[in-house]
């Protein structure tokens, strides 16, 4: 008889696991994960959390907007779950790849199109984009000239993707804990304690 009630409970679980757990993974863990990244002075982990929070200002977004139809998926919520897993667990920086290969290219590589911005008297004449300034620094110094610019801008200004920062931290760590391995005689596996 006592089988029965935790049986129903196990069901219980499992069919609202997307209620229960979904909160835990989206808000509550990186809340505590963002929290402790302010408090250190890595850099990498603060990038990860902020790349977490614009990719889940997105996915909030399309709920949003396209509610009456997520109604009608099942699977949507469980989906979503496993989605926020992929992006939050640090085992599969779900949302530095995200960022890198989807939201990045999209949004800092491509002109953003400015839907508010009203120009000032005056100002219809004189084109205020990066293509138009790039133009005129051609026609009044040539090609070869920009080139040398752009080239120069690339060597003095090397910036690594997020995926290759967390490459590179996790390197660090490992040498870390190498260096502690030798300094500690516990893991030293030839010391022997008589």
């Amino acid at each position: 008889m006592g089988g029965g009630g935790s049986g129903s409970f196990l069901k219980v679980l499992v069919n609202n696991l997307d209620v229960l757990a979904g909160p835990v993974v989206s808000l509550a863990y990186p809340l505590y994960a963002s929290v402790r990244a302010i408090e250190t002075k890595s850099a990498v982990d603060d990038q990860q959390w902020l790349t977490y929070w614009v990719l889940y200002s997105f996915i909030t977004l399309f709920e949003l907007t396209f509610a009456p139809v997520l109604e009608w998926l099942p699977l949507w919520s469980y989906a979503k779950l496993f989605f926020n897993c992929w992006l939050v667990l640090p085992q599969f920086n779900g949302a530095a790849h995200v960022y890198e290969h989807f939201v990045r290219p999209m949004i800092v590589n491509q002109q953003v199109v400015n839907i508010w911005y009203i120009p000032k008297k005056g100002e219809q004449e004189r084109p205020d984009d990066v293509i138009s300034a790039a133009q005129r620094y051609i026609e009044q110094n040539g090609s070869k000239a920009f080139e040398n610019l752009v080239n120069k801008f690339k060597t003095s200004n090397p910036r690594r993707s997020i995926l290759e920062e967390v490459e590179v931290e996790r390197r660090a760590r490992i040498q870390r804990e190498s260096e502690a391995r030798e300094v500690n005689p516990f893991f030293n596996p030839d010391y022997h304690q008589y």
